[in-house]
């Protein structure tokens, strides 16, 4: 192989790369996650760094500074990639407003979320788009579309999930019915078979992550050491759908995945594709509703479903989630406060629980 052809090889494996969207988006949510060096600077720099783009064929990415150091590379004097990001300074205040948003019947005023997180509005309102990507208010019409997705997968009548999750009326929400769920209410809780999913595999600090998507959201999250087991994971988890490789756009939505699996506080404002038994999915909803930071253990679990006697099957719907991190099955420890059982990994749920116990609010935050 000659040298343009491995340059050329290069820059089409960066492309393939779902970090290379980080890059280009500047995501500051990836930073921490992993580093890229340029070749013909010399130097490593965080995801979210100003400094211009680099061509493909001259990045490569590592999974933190010391190994870019030693590779040869210098941390560059913008971005200052050795000392702690955005999201470390700030993200359990950016949780904490999210927790606030999530909460409340109507969406908080800009400074009302400024003052709970003591900061001033202006400087809460640019920190909190630069940590998640969106503004508190387009997070709260976000968050309430979410609310209207899960009522309906769980098979609630399309006007009660419009109303519960705080629209004023059905002509408000129908509006935008095709944008929020890409097909009518209906044919959205009807669901169907046959479906297409695109699919991709990428990287991320837990392993390799396999992200799907249906018309109707994220279908499946799936975590591993071999790619190839997670694809045959897919298949045997959609016998019936028609499976293709997701296109470069579709890279944009695994790395809001990946950037969500390397910081769970901030939350995933993508449409989950929710599919399992009605016991199933009490137990998923359940999950999502313990806080980032927080642990349950199975039979409060059971309890908290109405459902006290039915732990062993509540276990098995957590060993049954295809979504990780997205319905937090890992945040579920035995009586004793011991780690169990985890189908990504025992080792994949400590690494979870310590990474949201870093980013979760203190007392004097929460407070």
């Amino acid at each position: 192989m000659n040298a343009a052809a491995r340059t050329a090889e290069r820059g089409a494996a960066t492309l393939r790369d779902p970090r290379w969207q980080a890059v280009l988006s500047r995501d500051a949510t990836a930073d921490g996650s992993f580093v890229y060096s340029v070749q013909t600077t010399g130097v490593y720099c965080r995801p979210s760094c100003a400094a211009r783009r680099a061509r493909p064929e001259h990045v490569r990415f590592f999974a933190n500074g010391r190994e870019a150091q030693a590779a040869g590379f210098r941390a560059c004097k913008r971005c200052k990639p050795d000392e702690p990001s955005l999201l470390e300074r700030y993200g359990a205040k950016v949780t904490k407003a999210c927790r606030l948003i999530e909460r409340a019947e109507t969406a908080p005023s800009l400074e009302a979320l400024a003052k709970a997180v003591s900061m001033s509005p202006y400087h809460f309102h640019r920190i909190f788009k630069q940590i998640t990507g969106t503004t508190p208010r387009q997070y709260a019409t976000a968050h309430r579309e979410r609310r209207v997705r899960d009522r309906l997968q769980m098979g609630a009548r399309v006007t009660d999930a419009i109303f519960d999750a705080g629209y004023g009326s059905n002509s408000r929400f129908y509006e935008k019915a095709g944008a929020v769920l890409g097909m009518k209410p209906r044919d959205y809780r009807a669901g169907g078979a046959n479906a297409t999913i695109k699919f991709a595999v990428g990287e991320c600090s837990l392993g390799s992550i396999l992200v799907a998507q249906s018309e109707r959201g994220i279908c499946a999250i799936l975590l591993g050491d071999d790619p190839d087991a997670l694809v045959r994971d897919l298949q045997d988890r959609f016998p019936r759908a028609n499976l293709i490789g997701g296109d470069r756009q579709f890279e944009e939505v695994v790395a809001k995945v990946v950037g969500f699996v390397e910081s769970p506080g901030v939350g995933l404002h993508l449409p989950l594709d929710v599919r399992g038994t009605s016991f199933q999915q009490r137990v998923w909803r359940a999950l999502r509703s313990i806080p980032v930071g927080e642990t349950v253990t199975y039979a409060q679990l059971a309890q908290r479903i109405g459902a006290p006697k039915a732990v062993r099957a509540v276990a098995g719907a957590c060993a049954s989630n295809a979504l990780a991190v997205a319905i937090p099955c890992h945040r579920v420890i035995r009586n004793d406060g011991t780690l169990s059982g985890y189908r990504w990994g025992v080792e994949r749920k400590r690494a979870l629980l310590q990474k949201e116990a870093s980013n979760a609010p203190t007392i004097d935050q929460a407070s």
